[in-house]
Parts: C-alpha cells; sequence; structure tokens
C-alpha cells in the first residue's frame, strides 16, 4: 500500500498519508488503502488508537484532479460510494479513538476526513479549506454534517460557499479543532497525545464515541437512555474496576483497554 504508510508504536496504530507528491489527494486506490488500513485496526485488538497523518508538506489536499479528469475518470459516484463514504463511515464507527494531526493544508475531502475524526490537532502551518465552492461542486465527506455542528450554520456556510483558507488558530478559536501545536514540536507532540489515548480505558472512550454517534440524532430523553445503558457496560469493565483502585490507593491507573 505505497500511498499508505502503517506504523505501530506499541498500541497506537500510525497511519499516514502517502502520495506527497501531490499533496496527498485521494484516487480510489488510495481511498482504498485507507480503508483496509482502518478495518485492520479495527480487527486487531492490540491497536488501542489510531492516529492518521500526512508525509511532506500537506495532510490531504482532498480529491486528485488528474483522477477525475483523465480518460478512465470513475465519476463522482465511485468515487463517493466506494471512496470516501466508507472512509467517513469507518472512522465513525471505529470503537477505538482516532486522532487526526493535520500537519499542513487539508483540503476539501482532506478537511472534512480530518474533521469526522475524534480529536483533531493541527500544526500552527496548517491550514483547512472547504475547497469545492472553487471548481464548482458541493462538500462531500461528512463536510455538511460536521461543520456545521462544530463551528455553527453561520461560518460553515460562509466557508464553504466562500472557500476562505481558514488558519489552524482560527480553527481552534471557533472550536473546529482541539488543539495548535507548534510546527517544529508538531510530530513529537502529536503523537504523545495519541500514545496518550493508546493507554487509556478503550472501551470506555469506544462507548463515549458510540454515545456522542446517537446524541447527533437523539432527543434528550432518548440520550439520556443510550448514557444509562452504556455506563452500565463501562461500570462492568475490567478498566473501571482499574480506575477507581488507583484513584483509591492515589495511583496512576494500568488500562488495559478490557
Amino acid at each position: 500500500m505505497e500511498s499508505i504508510q502503517v506504523s505501530r508504536e506499541g498500541a497506537l496504530c500510525i497511519i499516514r498519508l502517502n502520495r506527497p507528491e501531490v499533496y496527498n489527494s485521494f484516487n480510489l486506490a488510495m481511498s482504498a488503502h485507507l480503508q483496509r488500513a482502518l478495518d485492520d485496526c479495527a480487527s486487531d485488538s492490540t491497536v488501542r488508537a489510531v492516529m492518521i497523518t500526512g508525509i511532506g508538506k500537506a495532510f490531504c489536499a482532498g480529491q486528485d484532479l488528474q483522477e477525475v479528469t483523465g480518460p478512465d475518470n470513475p465519476g463522482f459516484e465511485r468515487i463517493l460510494s466506494e471512496g470516501y463514504n466508507p472512509i467517513i463511515t469507518r472512522i465513525r464507527n471505529l470503537e477505538k479513538p482516532i486522532l487526526a494531526a493535520v500537519n499542513g493544508v487539508a483540503a476539501g475531502a482532506g478537511a472534512n476526513i480530518a474533521l469526522a475524526c475524534d480529536v483533531v490537532v493541527a500544526s500552527d502551518m496548517a491550514s483547512f479549506i472547504q475547497a469545492f465552492s472553487k471548481i464548482g461542486l458541493v462538500p462531500d465527506s461528512g463536510g455538511t454534517f460536521f461543520l456545521p455542528r462544530l463551528v455553527g450554520w453561520a461560518k460553515a456556510s460562509a466557508w464553504m460557499m466562500l472557500g476562505d483558507k481558514v488558519s489552524a488558530a482560527e480553527a481552534e478559536r471557533v472550536g473546529m479543532i482541539y488543539r495548535v501545536i507548534p510546527a517544529d514540536a508538531f510530530e513529537r507532540e502529536a503523537l504523545a497525545l495519541g500514545h496518550q489515548l493508546a493507554a487509556m480505558p478503550t472501551h470506555g472512550l469506544a462507548l463515549t464515541k458510540l454515545a456522542l454517534n446517537q446524541s447527533l440524532h437523539n432527543d434528550l430523553n432518548r440520550q439520556l437512555a443510550v448514557e444509562e445503558q452504556f455506563q452500565i457496560a463501562a461500570g462492568n469493565t475490567e478498566d473501571y474496576h482499574e480506575g477507581v483502585q488507583a484513584f483509591l490507593q492515589k495511583r496512576p491507573p494500568v488500562f488495559t483497554g478490557r
């Protein structure tokens, strides 16, 4: 999978987008490789967190326009139904935390793949662009779903229609991302955050993620029932018992993800 590099550091799986010559833009082959890497993370119980980042200057520039303008153009139906949509559903359904470490520009589908992740950090040299309007297209990859919920209707609508370049600092200020990290410390601090997630109670984080997913369409009473159901499940995990014992014994907990 040359367009995707996958490596392990303990319980953290690091997925690096690896087409730097085209700013890590996606074609169908790269989309399939990312889906396979996410599937492998889902099936491997020793993986407890995932980090997605880019190699080179960019995180991801979105769709590779050479693919859609070439003689073998697969068409937008295939690009979305076989490529981006399955990536977004895998990110949201993976019962492990996913950290997007946005090392450079994240444009179009690249921006929206990052925003679908559980925790998003960005280098202070990074930027986010809803670039679709620049070529007469509509935001995809969940952009019209996630961005208004993150920053509000007014900002999301304007950024999508005007195609503004949003700095990492502005993205953090309005709540689009979790944190900005100085470029010279970005890889080190992003990896440290990934390892922190990998050392936490995996099953509890998975239930938190599922509860957040359901909150997007539930009313308050339904969501209270979801929280009750998931809290009972979390209370039956080994990690819960370890966390309580560590608190009572005034020591750091050692979670195992069980």
